[in-house]
């Protein structure tokens, strides 16, 4: 019987990372098993031990690559603006746009807000994913009001996930406006 061939599968590992995200927006972070990543990535169970040392590193890069990608999108959307009226209607945007906050990446940051609390690897994964969108916003705004957008962006779209009646965009423009 000849040797069995390794099969070359140079995506498997970032495959995994992003199964991690599907499974933990579906069964929550307590719910998430290797077992369960395997599967939604298609993978054999033996993978993860090989890429991951546990469940803990494998959450930790799934929670950066989302911090990441979001991050990107709202570095972005900044960059784009080039002047001060500009960047108040992104910030603007990013709180009434799907750009960052669809249902999943909230429910993935919801998670990711819980766990941090408790977990310090998980906490500097959200302490560098406020830095980056602070550095994003300081294009623009004094870092003082940088900070104060970063938590007005946030704290808005969290609300927006769950409120009845959301603020609109002209009160959002004007909160913003009052900020910068």
């Amino acid at each position: 019987m000849p040797p069995s061939q390794r099969r070359y599968d140079p995506d498997r590992r970032a495959r995994i990372v992003q199964a991690t995200l599907d499974v933990i927006a579906e069964y929550g972070v307590a719910g998430t098993t290797h077992r369960r990543v395997a599967a939604a990535a298609n993978v054999p169970l033996g993978s993860m031990t090989y890429h991951f040392t546990g469940l803990v590193e494998l959450i930790t890069e799934a929670f950066t690559l989302l911090a990441d990608t979001v991050s990107a999108r709202f570095t972005e959307r900044l960059a784009a603006a080039s002047n001060r009226a500009e960047a108040c209607e992104a910030v603007v945007d990013l709180i009434l746009d799907d750009s960052w906050a669809t249902p999943r990446n909230m429910l993935l940051s919801y998670e990711l807000y819980a766990l941090a609390a408790r977990n310090p690897p998980l906490r500097l994964v959200m302490q560098g994913w406020m830095e980056k969108s602070r550095a994003a916003l300081r294009q623009h705004f004094s870092a003082d009001t940088a900070k104060a957008l970063d938590a007005l962006i946030e704290g808005l779209s969290i609300h927006r996930s769950v409120d009845v009646e959301p603020m609109n965009r002209i009160q959002v423009r004007a909160l913003v406006e009052r900020l910068s």
